[in-house]
């Protein structure tokens, strides 16, 4: 009979039951499923029903997530405690070259020694880096079975610790926006399982392991004179972060800068027009720094800022920033002060609409003039 394979299994315990009815446990399989698949329709038919308490269906999709996570820890434990396989030809203790008993004593006396099994040998390799990889699934578990201790603790610790500062600081504010960051998450799960699997490959090829913290290594490569290409890869997800970390300060801070006060002037003056001007800025901050994070390892590189010229232009820039101190002054303090002592005037809830598409028209005809009328040929 043909061993089930352990990544279908896996892949199939993603949804709950399926990976336990693959493997033939029928009771675990119909014991996940409905404590998953029951609470969702449940809470389904109260949602849409539209009579029952939002809080029950609340409730219900917690267990149901509650079941997803044992049904999942339930499947790490039985693929790493199922028996192996060994290679075609392999025997229990060992290819001797003859029947085990008969011309050779047993136990370490003098005796026949098992003969080296390349195919033993590479069989072994995959077996151990299965297992690792399937304890790398709950963070810093797989450095635990590695033997390192420390390492395993700080990477378990930063990911369930990041998880709840990220949920109490959303419930503490009371808003949907902090829980943005956690899109990290899944970043370090990554970083964390593919840092358990290059410690193996180490092992496997008789380095010896060095049990400290990630953030050891980034201190001992700050202490070399270099920056940790991992975190500025990291950092780039932000615009401006990265080049910040790689010590261009100018360059970074004009990419920050020009990228949060974009999004703000866009939703002050409700631009949804240019909306698209967004992605392309982060795309441009992202891949910019990844250049730099590539050149900076062959050498020094240059803080070239990307605006440049700025002091030359002050004045049209003062020009804006007074505009958009006045729109906000006006639409936020004036006309609702006139509103208030005048309720029968209707004329500032007409400003209140039309002030804002002024202001944009005043600014973009002002740029079309500028650049109409300014000479081509102008040195910078």
């Amino acid at each position: 009979m043909n061993p089930r394979s352990n990544t279908v299994a896996l892949l199939l315990s993603f949804i709950p039951g399926l990976g336990h009815l693959y493997l033939k446990r029928i009771f675990r399989a119909f014991l996940y499923g409905a404590g998953f698949f029951g609470p969702v329709a449940l809470a389904f038919l109260i949602v849409v029903d539209g009579h029952g308490s939002k809080d029950y269906a609340v409730l219900l999709l917690l267990f149901a997530a509650a079941c997803w996570v044992v049904n999942m820890v339930d499947m790490f434990i039985t693929l790493g405690s199922r028996p192996s396989y060994p290679p075609p030809g392999y025997h229990e203790y060992g290819n001797l070259g003859h029947d085990l008993g008969h011309g050779h004593s047993h136990g370490p006396g003098p005796g026949a020694v098992p003969e080296f099994n390349p195919a033993l040998y590479e069989w072994q390799r995959r077996e151990e880096r299965r297992k690792i990889i399937l304890a790398s699934f709950i963070p810093g578990l797989g450095h635990y079975m590695l033997g390192m201790m420390y390492r395993g603790l700080s990477a378990m610790t930063f990911f369930i610790g990041a998880a709840i500062v990220i949920f109490f600081g959303a419930s503490l504010t009371h808003t949907g926006e902090f829980l943005f960051f956690l899109l990290a998450l899944p970043v370090l799960w990554i970083y964390i399982l593919f840092d358990a699997v290059r410690q193996l490959e180490k092992k496997q090829a008789g380095m010896e392991l060095t049990d400290r913290t990630f953030f050891d290594d980034f201190s001992e490569s700050r202490q070399e004179g270099r920056r940790s290409k991992t975190i500025a890869t990291v950092l780039a997800v932000f615009p401006g972060a990265a080049h910040l970390y790689l010590g261009l300060q100018m360059r970074g801070l004009q990419i920050m800068a020009g990228f949060l006060f974009s999004i703000y002037i866009m939703d002050v003056l409700r631009l949804s027009l240019f909306l698209f001007l967004i992605p392309i800025f982060w795309f441009y901050s992202f891949f910019d720094a990844l250049q730099l994070i590539s050149r900076q390892e062959f050498g020094y590189v240059e803080d070239k800022p990307i605006f440049k010229g700025i002091k030359r232009h002050q004045r049209k820039i003062g020009f804006l920033i007074i505009l958009v101190g006045l729109y906000y002054l006006t639409n936020e303090v004036l006309l609702d002060v006139l509103r208030r002592y005048y309720p029968d005037w209707h004329w500032p809830y007409s400003i209140s609409s039309y002030f804002q598409t002024f202001i944009v028209a005043l600014v973009l005809i002002g740029g079309g003039l500028t650049l109409l009328f300014n000479s081509p040929n102008r040195k910078s």
